[in-house]
């Protein structure tokens, strides 16, 4: 195996126990999710999923604590942030986002702007990826129904000021849906004190499980508000036609990923372990690591935040004479390092940036990236600027 920097996309390799408990649950339980005879196997999968909607509700210290039905499972943030924003948004609604969006969030938001007649805010922020308050703040005051927003960006690292975002959320009284996709398992979150709406996380990166789950923690009385984006069976009301109201029902419709869910719980587990704060100081010995040798490049442009305050382990780079595609294939045939170029799934942030339409390099170590690993990877780009330069 190579050298793996790609952890914006995919965190890997995986907790411990992760895929013990997902092939497990395969071979030795497997039973659906309330669809049984109240076998020991049903109890089983209940209880598992059950822990689950709680480990969750301790890592971001959820409402959910005072009731689990309030953790909705879904296939990932992509999925939590559609449920919410095609449930909540119809005609007219004002919605506030910036421009250092995902895809996920801007694609929705542009569907129903052309399909529903919803007014789109994108709210600049600056050269370094960050949103002003100010800017956040006229926008409030001008009028919206609610805001949605990434709490860092998966394009360069940048971690918005979301202790003052949800502050000025709760004095305008607008509800506030956080992706946390780059943060959910290494930035500690607290739903309840932030007065979040809603917070949609995967399993997948920081939490360091499997692909193919994620989900939303809920305020209550927001779930409320919000329609339900699939409907069908959930092994609940069956001799209702009508799609029940109520959690976690209303949001779960279909079998959900028992696997996925069995080994996102084992990831939870290995992550309250470990401890969140431990997990972001390793990522980010190796961010200051990586970030040192590449303001030494010569020829190497570092976009957002040039020092590690305020940002995650997550760089996107230019090299002076390469294409940025190029650089990628160069490191992964000569190198076996795995990097990722181009867009990353977000035109705003590399607008933003500066880098629209080429794309950059980006460079996201993990908690297993060793100091070794990041040497050999600065090593190889020294020796590919070199080539250009000479």
């Amino acid at each position: 195996m190579g050298i793996y920097l790609n952890n914006a996309a995919t965190s890997w390799p995986k907790a411990e126990g992760v895929a013990d408990a997902m092939r497990d649950f395969l071979l030795s339980r497997g039973a659906n999710l309330a669809r049984g005879a109240a076998a020991e196997r049903d109890i089983t999968t209940l209880d598992m999923v059950s822990s689950c909607r709680s480990a969750v509700a301790e890592l971001f210290e959820g409402y959910v604590e005072r009731d689990p039905r309030y953790a909705t499972f879904c296939t990932n943030v992509t999925e939590a942030l559609n449920i919410i924003i095609k449930g909540f948004c119809v005609s007219g609604t004002r919605v506030v986002t910036t421009s250092m969006e995902h895809n996920s969030v801007i694609r929705p938001l542009r569907s129903l702007e052309q399909s529903r007649g919803i007014h789109v805010r994108v709210l600049p922020c600056n050269a370094m990826g960050f949103l002003e308050m100010p800017v956040l703040e006229k926008a409030l005051q001008e009028g919206a129904d609610l805001v949605v927003m990434s709490h860092a960006s998966n394009v360069c690292g940048s971690i918005q000021d979301l202790d003052s975002v949800a502050e000025l959320c709760r004095r305008y009284h607008v509800p506030l849906v956080l992706d946390s996709a780059q943060t959910a398992g290494e930035i500690p979150l607290s739903v309840e004190k932030l007065g979040l709406s809603a917070l949609c996380f995967t399993g997948h990166k920081g939490i360091m499980g499997p692909q193919g789950m994620g989900g939303i923690l809920w305020e209550p009385e927001f779930a409320e508000k919000v329609e339900p984006f699939i409907e069908g069976g959930t092994g609940s009301f069956s001799e209702d036609e009508h799609h029940p109201r109520k959690l976690p029902d209303k949001f779960e419709g279909g079998t959900p990923n028992l696997p996925g869910i069995a080994g996102m719980l084992a990831a939870l587990e290995w992550v309250k372990a470990k401890g969140v704060d431990h997990i972001r100081q390793v990522r980010h010995q190796r961010g200051e690591e990586l970030l040192e040798g590449l303001l030494s490049l010569p020829g190497c442009t570092v976009y957002g935040s040039q020092t590690m305050e305020n940002r995650l382990p997550v760089f996107a780079l230019n090299l002076e004479g390469w294409d940025n595609g190029m650089l990628a294939y160069e490191l992964t045939e000569r190198y076996d390092i795995e990097t990722r170029p181009s867009l990353h799934c977000g035109p705003l942030p590399h607008k933003t940036l500066g880098t629209f339409p080429q794309g950059a390099l980006r460079i996201s170590p993990g908690y297993f990236t060793t100091p070794q690993e990041i040497r050999i990877c600065l090593e190889a780009l020294r020796e590919l600027a070199k080539e250009k330069r000479s």
